[in-house]
C-alpha cells in the first residue's frame, strides 16, 4: 500500500479513502478480487497443477489459495476444476483464456491495423488471428489472438514456460487489444461531432490498438517518420532478423524483437536506416537501459512525453503516438498528423488542436476513426470517381486503375 502510494504521488490513507469512494472498496480487497479472478480462470481454462495455480495468481501459498478459493466459492478447487467446461488436454506450457469485451468490438478493423505493422518474423495476421513472440523476464513465448464472437470475447493461446508469468501477460493483451473501453461513453461524447458521427455509425466499436512492448513499438515509431507504413515494416523486421533472438514458432515466427540492451550500440545504417534515424533508436535504447525512460507504472504521462522529446529525434508527433498505443492513453493526440488534417480538412495542427477540443478526453479514439474510416465527404469523392470510370472508355478505365 504505502509503495503504490509514493508511485502515484498521494497518502495511503487519502489512496485509501480514494477507493472506497470510487470503488467501493480499500485497494486490498479490489487486488484479492483480481486475484481471486484470474485464479478461477486458471482453474476453470487450464490444466495447471493448484501450486502453480496459486503462484500464478499471487497468493504466494497455496494454504492462503486454498482458503480463499473455498471461503469465496464454498468449493475446493479440486472440486471447481471437476465441474470446469474445458475437457480438452493442451500440450505442455500452453494455456488457452476467454477475454470478455462489453460489445461492440470491430476486430477486423483491429486486425486490419496491425497486419499493416505487423514487424516479419516478430509478428503475423492470418486467418483471422494475430500471433506474435513474447520475452518476459527472459522467458520466451508466443501468444495467438482471434475472436470468438458467440461469448464476446477473444479467445488466447498462450505458450510459455513460466506459469507464474501468465497473470502479467493476460493483463498485457488485454491492453493490447483494448478490451477494457467503454464504447457506449466513447461514442455518447464522440458522436456529438458531425465529422465523427457517421464513421461512429459505419464502424461502432473501433479501439486504439495497442502493443506488447513500448520500447518495440517506440522503434517502430521512430522508423516510421517520415517513410510509409510498409517501408517502416521492413525495416523492422531487419532489425529483429538482425539483433534480435532467434525463435522456433508458429505462422512464420522467427524471432524475439530485441531488446533496449542489445540496440545501444547497434550498428543499422547498413540495414536501410538513415544515419539520423539510428542514432536516435540508439540513444532511446540507452535510456531505456538505464532506467531514464520506462514504459511501465507511467503516473504523470506528460512528464513521460517531456523525457521522450529530450531525445533527438523524437518531436511531439512521435511522442503522441507512443502515448496513445503502448500507455493506452485515451486522450493522446498526435495533432501534426497529415492523415488527420486531410480527414478534417485543416491546414495547421493548430487549427486540428482547437477543432480537437470537443473530443476530450477520447481523442486517441476519434484519432483511429479520422484515420480508419472514411467520411461522408471522402465517401462522395470516391463514388463520383467510380462513376467517372464507370462512364469512361474501357482503356480509361485500365489506365484510372
Amino acid at each position: 500500500m504505502e509503495g503504490l502510494a509514493e508511485r502515484l504521488g498521494v497518502g495511503s490513507r487519502h489512496l485509501r479513502r480514494l477507493f472506497i469512494q470510487h470503488l467501493g472498496a480499500p485497494p486490498s480487497a479490489v487486488a484479492h478480487t483480481r486475484r481471486l479472478h484470474f485464479a478461477k480462470k486458471l482453474i476453470d481454462e487450464t490444466s495447471l497443477p493448484m501450486s502453480d495455480v496459486a503462484l500464478a495468481s499471487g497468493f504466494g501459498c497455496v494454504r492462503r489459495f486454498n482458503a480463499a478459493i473455498r471461503n469465496t466459492y464454498n468449493r475446493t478447487p479440486t472440486q471447481i476444476r471437476r465441474l470446469m467446461h474445458q475437457k480438452m488436454i493442451q500440450p505442455e506450457n500452453h494455456y488457452l483464456f476467454s477475454l470478455r469485451f462489453r460489445p461492440p468490438y470491430q476486430w477486423q478493423s483491429m486486425l486490419t491495423f496491425l497486419a499493416a505493422r505487423a514487424t516479419p518474423g516478430v509478428e503475423a495476421v492470418e486467418a483471422g488471428s494475430y500471433c506474435r513472440t513474447i520475452s518476459l523476464n527472459g522467458s520466451h513465448g508466443y501468444l495467438e489472438v482471434s475472436l470468438d464472437a458467440a461469448n464476446n470475447a477473444l479467445a488466447v493461446r498462450v505458450q510459455i514456460a513460466e506459469p507464474q508469468l501468465l497473470f502479467p501477460i493476460v493483463e498485457r493483451i488485454r491492453g493490447m487489444f483494448d478490451l477494457n473501453a467503454d464504447s457506449a461513453a466513447i461514442a455518447q461524447s464522440l458522436g456529438a461531432d458531425d465529422e465523427l458521427s457517421a464513421r461512429l455509425k459505419a464502424q461502432p466499436g473501433l479501439r486504439v490498438p495497442g502493443c506488447w512492448n513500448g520500447f518495440e513499438l517506440t522503434v517502430r515509431a521512430i522508423l516510421g517518420q517520415q517513410v510509409s507504413v510498409k517501408g517502416a515494416t521492413t525495416l523492422a523486421g531487419r532489425i529483429a532478423k538482425a539483433f534480435g533472438q532467434s525463435f522456433s514458432g508458429p505462422h512464420g515466427l522467427t524471432h524475439i524483437f530485441p531488446a533496449a540492451e542489445a540496440l545501444v550500440d547497434a550498428k543499422m545504417e547498413g540495414l536501410g536506416l538513415t544515419g539520423k534515424r539510428a542514432e536516435t533508436i540508439r540513444t532511446l535504447a540507452a535510456a531505456v537501459r538505464d532506467r531514464h525512460i520506462r514504459f511501465e507504472n507511467i503516473v504523470e504521462p506528460d512528464a513521460f512525453l517531456e523525457k521522450l522529446c529530450e531525445i533527438p529525434g523524437i518531436g511531439p508527433w512521435t511522442a503522441q503516438y507512443v502515448a496513445m498505443r503502448a500507455l493506452g492513453e485515451p486522450d493522446a493526440f498526435p495533432a501534426g498528423d497529415l492523415g488527420l488534417l486531410r480527414a478534417v480538412n485543416l491546414r495547421s495542427s493548430r487549427e486540428l488542436e482547437k477543432r480537437a477540443e470537443a473530443w476530450r478526453p477520447w481523442r486517441s479514439y476519434a484519432s483511429m476513426y479520422l484515420w480508419s474510416v472514411p467520411g461522408a465527404g471522402a465517401l462522395k469523392r470516391l463514388a463520383a470517381k467510380v462513376q467517372i470510370v464507370t462512364v469512361e472508355s474501357s482503356d480509361a478505365a485500365a489506365a484510372f486503375d
